[in-house]
């Protein structure tokens, strides 16, 4: 069964809810009402990744999240934490979290994997090729679907190489990191061969550029949220069918739904 992440951003300038859980109160709110609508983990995060995006000090990531994850985590809900910071990623797992998604596979900072190794916690390795400033300018590929799964193979011997056991970790292919939108429909399409390679992968589509693109090249505006969550539930069906692990997605409640048809389709309920 695919496991559906939802997205917790304590930032004031993420690509699609910046500021809106900027708060403490409103975060531990918002994700209370995503565990409700059907949440299996939640993505808690302290700064932006969209395009363009500066780095903000480890402190303020910390006072952003810290308190979050230890109220949700309190309650019951379990956490992923998304940061690039190896202190961020061991105070996150002090305070309640399970899973350290790190967007850049541990290349951001050194001491990564060697942090989440003296821990219990899983460990998301995205593919990245450089930060959010200059990420396009890395979107050169011949055959992107074996590179993506070359450098990622990398990033998992580099954690085994620290102690990290092949059953903590999990791989994203990183849709939107230095990809273009047409390369990221061809990673989609090769998904069943991330998954084959024997690891947990969580996919994240969640109202990224490639699907406003894609609904533009049919003749179709996507410019409210809740046509994006659509489209997103479709890609959580798609990578569902490829048999990922989980899906990280900003409304829960549709791709939970979008789920639950597919597995009424296929059979498997």
């Amino acid at each position: 069964m695919t496991l559906v992440m939802g997205v917790v951003n304590v930032t004031p300038d993420s690509f699609s809810d910046g500021g809106r859980y900027a708060s403490h109160d409103a975060a531990i709110a918002h994700g209370r009402a995503l565990v409700a609508d059907g949440a299996d983990l939640l993505d808690v995060g302290g700064e932006s990744t969209r395009p363009g995006a500066t780095r903000v000090a480890q402190s303020d990531e910390q006072s952003r999240i810290l308190p979050v994850i230890e109220a949700l985590a309190a309650e019951g809900a379990a956490i992923s934490v998304d940061t690039m910071n190896a202190g961020t990623a061991v105070a996150a797992v002090s305070a309640g979290a399970r899973v350290v998604n790190d967007v850049s596979g541990g290349l951001a900072d050194p001491d990564m994997l060697a942090a989440v190794a003296g821990t219990d916690a899983d460990i998301v390795l995205q593919h990245w090729r450089g930060h959010s400033a200059d990420m396009y300018r890395t979107a050169v590929y011949d055959d992107i679907v074996a590179e993506v799964i070359g450098e990622l193979g990398e990033r998992v011997a580099a954690a085994r190489a620290v102690g990290i056991p092949d059953h903590r970790i999990v791989i994203d292919p990183g849709f939107g990191f230095g990809k273009t939108p047409e390369q990221n429909w061809q990673v989609v399409r090769g998904l069943h061969r991330l998954v084959g390679g024997g690891h947990r992968v969580l996919v994240g589509t969640s109202r990224k550029r490639m699907l406003a693109v894609a609904a533009s090249s049919a003749g179709i505006d996507l410019t409210g949220e809740d046509d994006l969550d659509l489209a997103t539930a479709v890609t959580s069906v798609l990578a569902a069918q490829a048999g990922v692990w989980a899906v990280r997605v900003h409304e829960v409640a549709a791709t939970r739904l979008a789920l639950a048809v597919r597995t009424a389709w296929e059979g498997e309920g």
